[in-house]
């Protein structure tokens, strides 16, 4: 898929509330860690990730996203916005969308269609693919694309979980890790037709497989008090980096090899693993798993947006965005900076 006129015209971030550390979780958990004889950092020794951020039980992802959103539009006429879509995992209800929050606080016009797309941590990713396609078409002139997303609920009751099970063994407490790394943040792109975006990252086109074979690998479930996730973490890394390696070979057959990547954030073994398997460990990369976690899907562009703070990228670079969900789904974005 490719596109001649979609511009990234503006994007914006919310920071979690609050942080708390691996150490500090092991301190938490030190009643199971002495019971299971686990030696202490082990969990930031695994992963890379030395904090995860969060709100309180309670925030809605709508106002997280809704604060994002604010940044992104900024001065743009919010008439011209014709499409928004929210698509975090985090959802305010399972009814009426998320997005009708979002545009209600935002104030966007009767105009503005609106819906929430979901897609484990490709949301975002797979709103921009969608939205970039309208633009092309001329349906609309811009979109904006919204994620809150909150671990705070997932994070807290996963602690609860491993603090009063006593039944957890060294084998079955390793569906729980992956929860101890999910994190927290507010991120939105507005997307423009070219004409409205002068000096601006174009967006080029994308590619996207899917292996739903992989399905059972990474669940969650629950309400947005009381959330719960159970995951495969080394059959999902095998599945996602095999379906991303496949995904980049056919996305390399429609564009060139970029000069940086900025990949989906999950962990420091992960990133690895994906470099390798892409062949790509010659490209700069930016991170952000260290200091947010995995922050589903406001990752990809939450990396994306601090890269750029900390002047990443040159003039007329050209990035991917590699991005891998759990169901299994990846995604690729080819974009050219101004």
């Amino acid at each position: 898929m490719k596109f001649n006129s979609v511009a990234l015209r503006s994007w914006g971030y919310e920071e979690p509330a609050h942080f708390k550390s691996s150490d500090e979780i092991e301190m938490e958990l030190s009643s199971i860690y002495e019971r299971l004889k686990l030696p202490a950092g082990r969990l930031e020794l695994q992963t890379g990730i030395k904090r995860r951020g969060y709100w309180p039980r309670g925030e809605r992802p709508s106002s997280i996203a809704t604060l994002a959103a604010k940044k992104a539009i900024g001065n743009f006429p919010k008439e011209d916005i014709g499409l928004l879509i929210h698509a975090s995992v985090c959802r305010d209800f399972l009814e009426p969308a998320t997005a009708s929050m979002v545009h209600h606080n935002l104030g966007l016009s009767s105009r503005c269609a609106l819906f929430d797309l979901s897609n484990a941590c490709l949301g975002v990713i797979s709103a921009t693919m969608m939205a970039a396609s309208q633009i092309e078409a001329g349906v609309i002139k811009a979109a904006l694309i919204v994620s809150g997303e909150n671990s705070g609920p997932l994070l807290l009751k996963t602690l609860e979980i491993l603090k009063n099970d006593t039944s957890i063994s060294r084998q079955s407490i390793k569906k729980y890790i992956a929860s101890l790394t999910i994190g927290s943040a507010g991120v939105a792109f507005l997307l423009t037709h070219e004409s409205l975006a002068i000096g601006c990252p174009k967006i080029l086109g994308g590619h996207t497989l899917t292996d739903s074979s992989a399905v059972e690998l990474c669940q969650g479930s629950g309400t947005l008090e009381d959330l719960v996730m159970e995951t495969d973490s080394e059959a999902l890394m095998k599945a996602g980096v095999a379906l991303a390696r496949a995904t980049w070979d056919e996305f390399q057959s429609e564009f060139p090899r970029p000069k940086k990547i900025i990949a989906h954030q999950v962990g420091s073994t992960h990133r690895r693993g994906f470099q390798e398997a892409l062949n790509v460990l010659d490209l700069p990369d930016f991170m952000t798993f260290p200091e947010y976690g995995n922050t589903g899907s406001a990752a990809l562009p939450l990396t994306f947006m601090k890269a750029h703070e900390a002047n990443f990228f040159a003039a007329h670079d050209t990035v991917a965005f590699a991005g891998i969900g759990s169901g299994l789904t990846s995604s690729m974005l080819f974009l050219e900076m101004p």
